[in-house]
């Protein structure tokens, strides 16, 4: 099958609040101030399709949007080259979530919206149709079972490697059913509380000997300033996260997923994927918001040539 597009993205749509630069997290009963505010598209469907837009790839976004927000969703995305006629609009309001930061971590505070409605969208003959046309196929959402069990043989069957970044959703881990679809997908893509919710160890050589005895294959562990790791061959690969002044670390881990699977594309090895894919977290976190940042072409290109 002739492939339309290198990449497309599955997932929730949010439109991000962004507030940075607080020094520290106010107790209860507490109001604390910031000059950093940033309005931007967000949910990590749209962060990385718009890195994997951001680096030439050709790239579509699939989500469901609510009508009041759209066109504005749809311009940002064309902003990054990123197609968005895979966009469902439904009357409503696209989900919301506030980003609240301090230097190193941040907490979100959201509101589903119209992404309530995905699992529906996802389960149509004709997204799945669409989604064979991609070399790659990445999902940015916790997937439902009845769901990945629709589209999962088919993208297979046609030649689709496939990803998955479910965020923290504890919930969806207690579910065995949703573990073999962790095990079915080509590249896991969980951070490292995730990782280490699900193994119980937060030494990251024992995370990934508990994914694999889990059944997980090409686990990809993403360790925030510590890089990112992985374990193949019966070794553990680890590489450190390049340094970087950072500003917010919202969208860190999606950015990452983009240059995995930008390096995936260019059939990297497993070292090379986890340079690429780390840098690309790293570039993320310089500004505000997860778009601003995103790594070009030229600076992984630089990356590629320092290793």
């Amino acid at each position: 099958m002739k492939k339309l597009w290198d990449a497309v993205t599955v997932g929730e749509i949010y439109i991000d609040h962004v507030f940075s630069g607080l020094l520290s997290w106010p107790l209860p009963g507490e109001e604390i101030f910031t000059r950093n505010y940033l309005r931007e598209l967000g949910g990590g469907a749209a962060i990385t399709a718009c890195g994997l837009g951001r680096l030439g790839r050709r790239t579509a976004a699939f989500g469901v949007v609510g009508d009041t927000e759209s066109a504005w969703i749809k311009q940002r995305l064309a902003e990054f080259g990123v197609v968005s006629e895979g966009l469902k609009v439904m009357p409503g309001s696209s989900g919301v979530t506030v980003s609240v930061s301090v230097l190193a971590e941040r907490s979100f505070y959201s509101y589903a919206g119209t992404n309530e409605f995905l699992a529906d969208y996802l389960s149509t003959s004709e997204v799945l149709e669409q989604l064979k046309l991609a070399s790659h196929v990445h999902f940015a959402v916790p997937l439902q079972r009845q769901v990945a069990e629709l589209l999962l043989p088919e993208l297979k069957a046609c030649e689709c490697t496939v990803s998955l970044d479910v965020g923290w959703q504890p919930d969806w881990y207690l579910k065995p059913e949703n573990l073999q679809t962790c095990r079915e997908i080509d590249y896991f893509l969980p951070n490292r509380r995730e990782a280490e919710y699900l193994t119980g160890t937060d030494h990251p050589e024992q995370v990934l000997r508990g994914l694999e005895q889990l059944g997980f294959t090409h686990t990809v562990v993403k360790l925030g300033a510590d890089g990112a790791a992985i374990r193949t061959g019966g070794q553990m690969l680890q590489v450190p996260s390049p340094q970087i002044e950072v500003v917010d670390t919202t969208g860190a881990g999606d950015a990452f997923d983009a240059g995995l699977i930008d390096a995936l594309l260019d059939g990297m090895d497993s070292l090379h994927i986890l340079r690429r894919a780390a840098a690309c977290g790293a570039f993320s976190t310089r500004s505000v918001g997860a778009l601003q940042g995103m790594a070009s072409r030229q600076e992984l290109e630089a990356i590629d040539e320092q290793s």
